[in-house]
């Protein structure tokens, strides 16, 4: 049986060098997780592994914001961060794939 990310045999993956090989579709691989999982350690060996971009959801944050992301919620609250988190997020996934690492809280 064939998926998206390679040949699928007895209930069995391949070994990780042909799932990496094989191709992923036109799509991103976002990564959630609570912090300090591992999102940005993972996700820079995985972008490098598959050839693509890694993306800092929370670095790009603050790019766009010109403030940290402390000072977004200090001067603007929660609920302003969650919605600029929510365009950013957007904005990349409707760019090319990437393998993008989402903040702590992106999920909720």
């Amino acid at each position: 049986m064939t998926s998206e990310i390679g040949h699928i045999s007895d209930g069995e993956a391949e070994t990780g060098e042909t799932l990496a090989a094989a191709p992923l579709a036109e799509r991103s691989i976002v990564l959630v997780g609570l912090m300090g999982a591992g999102k940005t350690t993972v996700g820079r060996r995985l972008a490098r592994r598959l050839d693509l971009a890694f993306v800092d959801a929370d670095a790009e944050i603050e790019q766009a914001a010109g403030e940290t992301i402390p000072e977004i919620f200090e001067r603007h609250g929660e609920a302003a961060f969650r919605t600029g988190e929510r365009r950013v997020i957007t904005r990349l996934l409707n760019g090319p794939p990437q393998v993008l690492a989402t903040g702590g809280g992106a999920f909720m």
